[in-house]
């Protein structure tokens, strides 16, 4: 599978008994890995069997990117940038509480934005299907999604496109095949919703979340899976409305359980399965993450025992 990732990172996660701001904290351990939704979701899809080829940026005064994606088996295609590489810092608390602080990517002064689309195009021969994930950084339009779901069909291949609301806005009227935001990120697309959090919460989720499928699968996305963490998901597609519950798992890391679910999903799609069955594939490889201590890694033995442990879905 190809995996477009425009805004590759590196990712410093830092584990710390308590994140107070404004105060000096100490950490008890941190690490640095290849960073970005799309390197999570090839990592994914390498433990599931795949060979996925990733798409980004990658600066070329610093070769820490490319050198942590070579150690853990990815193929990268890198898109070369002037400066510092984009950094994001993870802070994972003894009680639980995850904080995010995501880097905005290099300015479109230090690259050439009209060289992404061109080498995507070239990696499609031969793929069986494309993954658009993340966010973009300056300098290239909302709608590269859309191009890049365009040049996919071309090719005859289905295209998966995990987006920032105005960039999954933007590619929709383009007809993707799988979009799967969660719940968060649908509510600011469809409605404005300005605030986000690791693990949503509400009596009426579960309303939302399949209210939320139903529009973007009417803007047009084939299918439309819109998620919320534990809770469950939901799914619209032509042939009907799902709600998914989620298997009960302990939870090291939720960060990157998005990114699995989409690799999952993608993979099973690719192998022919159904929707439904898919996002509940998808829905077990997410839940294998989460135990896992590192985002974008799990143990494949814990897919199966996941997917036992799921409902069945209910249409809605």
């Amino acid at each position: 599978m190809l995996v477009v990732t425009p805004n590759t990172c590196i990712d410093v996660t830092t584990w710390l008994a308590t994140l107070a701001p404004g105060t000096v904290s100490r950490s008890t351990r941190t690490l640095s890995t290849a960073g970005g939704k799309g390197v999570n979701v090839c990592r994914t899809l390498r433990t599931l069997g795949g060979t996925p080829r990733l798409v980004g940026l990658s600066p070329v005064e610093d070769g820490r990117l490319e050198q942590l994606l070579a150690a853990e088996g990815t193929a990268f295609v890198p898109v070369a940038h002037r400066g510092q590489g984009r950094i994001a810092m993870i802070f994972l608390e003894e009680g639980g509480r995850v904080t995010v602080v995501n880097g905005r990517g290099p300015s479109p002064e230090d690259w050439d934005p009209t060289t992404l689309l061109p080498r995507v195009r070239a990696e499609l021969d031969g793929a069986p299907a494309v993954a658009c994930s993340g966010s973009l950084p300056p300098g290239l339009p909302d709608t590269t999604y859309a191009e890049v779901v365009a040049a996919a069909h071309e090719h005859g291949v289905e295209a998966y496109v995990d987006a920032a609301p105005a960039v999954l806005a933007a590619t929709l009227s383009s007809g993707p095949d799988l979009v799967s935001p969660n719940v968060g990120e649908a509510e600011a697309l469809l409605h404005g919703r300005t605030d986000e959090h690791v693990e949503e919460s509400g009596d009426d989720l579960a309303e939302r979340c399949l209210g939320a499928a139903l529009e973007l699968h009417a803007r047009g996305a084939r299918r439309a899976v819109v998620t919320a963490g534990s809770h469950g998901a939901a799914l619209a597609t032509a042939d009907g409305t799902w709600w998914l519950g989620a298997a009960r798992v302990p939870v090291a890391n939720p960060i990157g359980a998005g990114d699995s679910f989409l690799a999952g999903t993608s993979s099973a799609l690719v192998g022919g399965a159904t929707d439904v069955d898919a996002v509940r594939y998808g829905m077990a490889v997410a839940a294998a993450a989460v135990q896992h201590e590192q985002g974008g890694m799990l143990d494949p033995a814990l897919v199966a025992p996941a997917l036992a442990a799921l409902p069945e879905a209910v249409p809605a």
